[in-house]
Order: structure tokens, then sequence, then C-alpha cells
């Protein structure tokens, strides 16, 4: 039983399904439309979607590549990374609007019989039994109801109601920033890629959506009201400033009321289960947007989880503790390093950009010439700390 049909859960009813578990996933929503969400596909998730034989599926999907990353600042471009000549068949970042890929993964989880996708159910309730987790409660639109399963995971995002109800709290890291989301559209003469623009006292992601733009506005931690406080010219004015060449369409933003606002949290639990229930993705550690890894971690975090349950889980066996805390040990590494390094760009470049004290002379042009940075953070960036890799074999029952 799987609560969320977020990329941690989806991917994880995909795998456990193709191996011949019985799957039920929950996802409270009526479809996957969420505009204003992550989209960058790293080189890690589309080597596991090539090894369950779906990267060729997503590729066929509208998506952009991104084979370098870097940040427009006033005083010209820094290129970060490059992430040509990363080992493996894909050297680049896919843009893949979410709901794509969600949609993907589960129509693919469909063609097993074992799986049953419930949309429009909202888990909010554990079941307890001898000390243990024996399944969920959920609501629809018929009413309340009941699952029991060997299994629950928690993979209802950031504000886990299956956490809450389980007692787990995570630690908070104090991500200072709040990030404000909207779309203008977009001309034939702009230019073609993502890219970060940041400022002295304003920064701003450009995702380029083909026929618009996906604008994501960062803000101090907490700062949506004062924003709003300051009319909408608060809004259109960075727009402006940062990309002059959209100044012409600041108008198409109408009001707040079509803005989306994330507000940003930096978390992980210290324990990720307890008997009979385990917490991935969002619902273990939420990720800042820095490096857009939050989806390759979530899906790590399924294969991981996959690749050892899988067994258990398709024979009935019980699952022990001890198998849940070897998931949790393997997973936390690469959080705690990856949430390290979103912590240290907080502190270096988003903290002072807020606050007016960021000064881009002081970094190199080009970081891709410096030999150790040239090796070190395109992997980073492609694969994380720990790529995991399917290792269940296809077994679908009779």
């Amino acid at each position: 039983m799987i609560a969320g049909g977020g990329p941690a859960g989806a991917v994880l009813a995909l795998v456990l399904a193709r191996a011949g578990v019985e799957v039920t996933l929950l996802e409270k929503h009526g479809d996957f439309l969420r505009d204003f969400r992550g989209d960058t596909i790293h080189p890690s998730t589309l080597q596991v979607l090539d090894e369950l034989g779906l990267a060729r599926d997503l590729l066929r999907l509208p998506h952009r590549k991104a084979y370098e990353v870097g940040i427009v600042t006033d005083t010209g471009e820094i290129r970060l990374a490059n992430l040509r000549g990363l080992p493996g068949k894909y050297d680049y970042i896919a843009f893949v609007p979410q709901w794509d890929f969600l949609n993907l993964v589960t129509s693919a989880a469909g063609t097993y019989p074992n799986f049953r996708l419930l949309m429009n159910s909202e888990a909010y309730d554990l079941i307890r039994e001898d000390g243990a987790v024996r399944g969920l409660r959920y609501r629809d639109g018929s009413g309340e109801h009941e699952i029991r399963a060997a299994l629950t995971v928690a993979s209802d995002g950031r504000s886990s109601i299956l956490r809450e109800r389980a007692g787990l709290v995570p630690e908070d890291l104090r991500a200072p920033m709040d990030v404000v989301w909207f779309a203008l559209p977009r001309n034939d003469g702009d230019r073609d890629d993502t890219f970060l623009r940041i400022s002295s006292g304003a920064m701003m992601v450009a995702i380029n959506r083909e026929t618009y733009w996906q604008l994501a506005y960062v803000i101090p931690k907490g700062g949506f009201s004062a924003l709003v406080s300051g009319g909408i010219d608060a809004l259109r004015e960075p727009v402006a400033r940062l990309l002059p060449w959209l100044a012409d369409r600041t108008g198409e933003i109408r009001g707040y009321d079509g803005v989306s606002v994330l507000t940003v949290a930096l978390n992980r639990l210290r324990g990720w289960h307890r008997p009979g229930l385990l917490c991935i993705g969002d619902a273990a550690h939420a990720m800042s947007p820095v490096f857009g890894v939050g989806i390759n971690l979530a899906v790590q975090d399924a294969v991981a989880a996959a690749n050892l349950l899988a067994g258990s889980l398709r024979s009935g066996a019980p699952i022990p503790e001890r198998t849940l805390h070897l998931l949790q040990r393997r997973r936390m590494t690469p959080t705690r390093v990856t949430q390290t390094a979103q912590r240290v760009v907080h502190n270096l470049v988003i903290r002072p950009a807020l606050s007016s004290r960021f000064d881009p002379s002081v970094l190199p042009r080009d970081l891709t010439k410096v030999p150790l940075v040239n090796r070190l953070i395109p992997r980073f960036i492609g694969f994380g700390v720990r790529p995991e890799h399917v290792n269940v074999r296809e077994s679908p029952p009779s």
C-alpha cells in the first residue's frame, strides 16, 4: 500500500508491480496536472527509466535537454557545469512536465494486473494493531474506507499526513526562501535555455516551456505577504529588471490570484520507519529547489526500497524493521550530503542575494575550466551521491 502518487510513490509502485507484488497506489487528486512542480529529470533518473524500458517513451514526450548549467548575473553569464561527457547514455537534464512523467510511470504500472491506482483518494490515518501499522484509512467521493497491507509506504509529500499520524517529526534545516511561481508568454525571439537569473536583491528561475515561460521568483522566507502588500507592481518590477526582454509582457501578470507560492522546506526525518510503515521521498526528506534534484532523490529512494523489499512482499513474508532500517541507512547518506550542499548554496549565494549582498564578480566566469570542479559538479548534479539501479527482475503474476 502506497499513499501519494508523486515521483517516489509512482516509481515504487511500478517497480513492485513489475516484480509481481500486489500494489495499491492512492493519489488524493483526480489527475497529475499541477503546473508549478519540479520537472527536472536528471541522468540518474533517466538511467532508472532506461532499466525499466521507459526512457525512450519519456523522450518521445515534449521535452527540452540541458547539457550545461549556468547563472545569468548583472556582469555576465557564469558556466557552472558541463554535463557532456558524463558516463552512460544520458549526459543531459531533461525538462519534462511532471504530470507527463507521472502519467507515463503509472500507465506502465497499469499494464500489470496486480497494480491498482485509486485517484481522488486521500489517506488520512493509519490502522494500528499490536504495536504495528497494518494499513491505512482513506476517503474518496463515496465515503471512508480501510485497506490493510503488510507494508504501508508514506510518499505523501512534505506535509505528509501519515508521517504525522505515526508521530514522526522532521528536523527543520531552515531554508531561507520561498518561491512564487507564475507564467508569461514566450516569443520566438526569446532565448532558448532554462536558467537562473541572479542579482543583488533578487533571483528568478526561467524555465522554457516552448509556448510560455514558467518563472520562479525567489523571495525571503515568509515574504509573500509583504510582496502582496506592495501590489502587483511589486512582482512585475523584478521581472522587468531581471529579464528586460519580458518587460513588455509583465502586464499579463494581472493579480496574485494567478500565482502559486511554494513554501520551501529543507528537512529530514531522523527515523524513516515504524513497524509496518516506511516514509520515502519528500515525506522522509524535503529538498530545497537548489540543483533541482528533488524528483531524483525521491526516485532513488523508490528504487532502493523496491530492491530491498520486493522479495519479501511478493512472498508475503513479514517485513523486519531491520530491513526498513537498512534502507534508511542506505538513503540517509545521499540525503545528508545533498542537503549539506544545498545549505552551502543557501548561505553563500541565496542569503546574500536576497539581502542585497551578492557580488557576482567574485565568482569565476567558467567553473568548467577548473579541473577538479569540472569532474565533481557534473557527476553530483547528474547522478547524485549514490545512484540506484533496478535489481528486481520483471516477474508479473500469472
